[in-house]
């Protein structure tokens, strides 16, 4: 076996199932939205740098991004399930394989890098007065550490114990964040080199600690199907994608919210997707996150305009994925088998979509009276109280496409 071959065909294999999910993302109304709310937030983006004077803290609030960014090194393995069978056998021969993993993985977080880098550009030379040789240091520094990170995760998959990936995550965290905090801040060049002998001291530890120690192919292959369900979850809002499995959890301390759910007939749909809705970690779960990250948005924003617009996305991208809770019983039989007009499921599920938009708008519109701006407020509740008008019928539209 040639494991060259082996990874190419597995790369090419990982793009053509890209290119699939992609086109039906891109030639979504979604793209539409995106870049014209992104295209607002980047206008109030640049009136907001130009209120900023040196006092601000610019290099710790990119110190500590850039740092999530860098700790976190997921590794593209296109590991497969069967893998742990077929290739256990072959593993001192897949050096080149997992080589080509660490570079590509490399390649792809250093763009991503380099995105977030730009964004914080106009903040930073405001607030500091950094030239182009100054970013240009900085992003030589964040690849060299990227790819420290990416071979220190590595080792640090081969152990057996996985509370050593959650303190070793921390530890990276902190020396990559003091490290860049150095770097932004141009603080003597001896800091620098302390914390880089440091992350480096730290690698070699771990290569040596690893040292003859195999490889944990279950956990490499759970990890790389993890990866592709955040895809997939993405692409599910647009198409059926079959590979999607999700997670169900008791949650027995929300069943106090269906208790307002009358007993009846005509609650039979309202009763199974409510039970489904809070369940399911891929509706709950994302709900609430969206929720949390939405109002720090509107926490950072001053603007009224701005706010509207966060408003807008996060009640939109809350209302994709939660829609996909129509597709949830869709190859269950016994729920075809109702005596229930089908119309009745279709305004059992819009309702119930309609409640978890209300509560997100609400959470918005108190986030903004706490900060003391309560025209924002009222206009974020008038907005979400439209957007639910024209919800309706968008959803009865997308219900009829899934």
């Amino acid at each position: 076996m040639n494991s060259q071959n082996l990874w190419t065909e597995r790369y090419l294999g990982y793009i053509k199932e890209m290119q699939k999910y992609l086109r039906y993302i891109f030639n979504g109304h979604l793209v539409f939205v995106m870049v014209l709310a992104f295209g607002g937030l980047a206008y109030y983006y640049s009136d907001w740098v130009r209120t900023l004077d040196s006092n601000f803290p610019a290099e710790l609030i990119m110190a500590f991004v850039l740092a999530i960014i860098v700790t976190r090194s997921p590794i593209n393995t296109f590991l497969k399930e069967p893998d742990t069978v077929f290739l256990l056998p072959l593993e001192t021969k897949l050096k080149s394989y997992f080589k080509n993993s660490l570079l590509l993985s490399w390649v792809m977080q250093g763009f991503i890098l380099l995105i977030v880098l730009t964004a914080f550009i106009p903040m930073y030379a405001k607030v500091t007065g950094a030239s182009g040789a100054d970013f240009g240091v900085i992003l030589v520094v964040l690849l060299i550490i990227k790819y420290l990170n990416l071979i220190m995760r590595w080792q640090v998959l081969k152990y057996q114990d996985a509370s050593v990936s959650h303190w070793d995550s921390y530890i990276r965290f902190l020396l990559n964040g003091v490290l860049l905090y150095f770097v932004c801040s141009k603080a003597n060049i001896l800091f620098v080199l302390i914390t880089i002998i440091l992350l480096v001291g730290l690698y070699r530890y771990y290569r040596s600690a690893t040292r003859g120690f195999v490889l944990k192919w279950e956990r490499l292959v759970d990890l790389e199907n993890k990866r592709m369900t955040s895809f997939y979850k993405i692409a599910n809002m647009f198409t059926d994608v079959p590979h999607l499995k999700g997670k169900v959890a008791r949650r027995k301390w929300m069943d106090w919210l269906l208790d307002f759910i009358p007993y009846g007939k005509k609650s039979t749909y309202n009763y199974l997707y409510a039970r489904t809705l809070l369940r399911s970690n891929d509706y709950v779960g994302l709900c609430l996150r969206l929720t949390v990250i939405g109002s720090v948005v509107l926490a950072v924003f001053t603007n009224i305009w701005a706010h509207l617009i966060v408003t807008f996305i996060f009640l939109f991208m809350t209302a994709l994925q939660l829609l996909l809770v129509w597709k949830a019983h869709e190859w269950k039989v016994w729920v075809s088998l109702y005596p229930l007009p089908a119309k009745m499921r279709e305004v059992a599920v819009i309702k119930l979509i309609s409640y978890f938009l209300l509560f997100e708008d609400l959470v918005f519109s108190i986030v903004l009276l706490i900060k003391g701006e309560w025209m924002s407020a009222l206009a974020a509740l008038a907005m979400g109280l439209v957007f639910l008008l024209g919800f309706k019928n968008y959803a009865i539209k997308k219900i009829k496409n899934f």
